[in-house]
Order: structure tokens, then C-alpha cells, then sequence
């Protein structure tokens, strides 16, 4: 869990749980979703920000492998990573459960930028995450 250039800690509320009392398949992409809000928070922008500048960071494909469910309760950690590949950012995003260090959920979310409704080739990424793209991937 060491090796992210984010994290975020969070706790499943018991309304997230389905009949069996493990949390729901789709609430793992709100969990995602919300670490990547909030760390872009930290890098200083916002989504609707950028939408007032005409720039929409838009999901074009998630895949997700579920290891281990996380039940009612649990505290967890949301983990990010991020890098180039041609014009899309590509969010790897784990999820930790805190009480055992279980992993209990790998994701990568490829993101590509609309700049006034038009795609771009990523310029944007470059601009906001320069940390982050600098090892970029073909």
C-alpha cells in the first residue's frame, strides 16, 4: 500500500451492502470515483472548474477485479496511480481493506479529455498531472 501517488481512506456505510451484507458491486466505482475527485482536489483543479473552461475529463473504459468483499463497516483505503498511454490517463486504483490489508479490489479507469466538446490528444493531462505524465506510455 506504500507505493501510490494517493490514498484515501474511507468506511462502508451499511446502505452500500447487499442482502449477502457485502458491499454491492457497483459501489466499488463510487469509491474510485470519489478518490479521483478528491486527489484532483489536491492537485488544485475541479471537474466543475474545468467544465466552466470547457474541459471535460470524460471515463472511456473501466475494468475492474474484484478480490476480496469489503462488508458493513469496514474501513478501506482507495489507492491511486496514474499514467499516460497516447491521449487517455490511465487511473490503477486499489482498494485495501485497513483492518488486515487485504486487497480487495483492482481497477484501472482510462480517462480521455474533451476540450469544448471535441477530443483532445491529452494536452490537458500533461498540464494538470505533469508529475505524473512525464513517464509516458505509447
Amino acid at each position: 500500500m506504500d507505493n501510490y501517488i494517493y490514498r484515501l481512506e474511507m468506511k462502508v456505510r451499511d446502505y452500500e451492502c447487499d442482502i449477502q451484507g457485502v458491499v454491492n458491486n457497483a459501489n466499488y466505482q463510487h469509491y474510485l470515483e470519489y478518490a479521483r475527485h478528491e486527489f484532483l482536489e489536491q492537485t488544485g483543479g475541479s471537474f466543475s472548474q474545468l467544465h466552466t473552461q470547457g474541459v471535460d475529463l470524460m471515463v472511456s473504459k473501466i475494468t475492474l477485479e474484484y478480490k476480496r468483499p469489503l462488508r458493513g463497516g469496514d474501513r478501506f483505503v482507495v489507492c491511486i496511480n496514474a499514467k499516460r498511454k497516447g491521449a487517455k490517463l490511465i487511473f490503477l486504483q486499489d482498494i485495501y481493506n485497513l483492518a488486515d490489508g487485504s486487497l480487495s479490489l483492482k481497477g484501472e479507469v482510462d480517462i480521455v479529455c474533451l476540450r469544448d466538446g471535441r477530443l483532445t490528444r491529452g494536452e490537458v493531462f500533461d498540464e494538470m498531472f505533469g508529475m505524473l505524465t512525464d513517464k509516458k506510455e505509447s
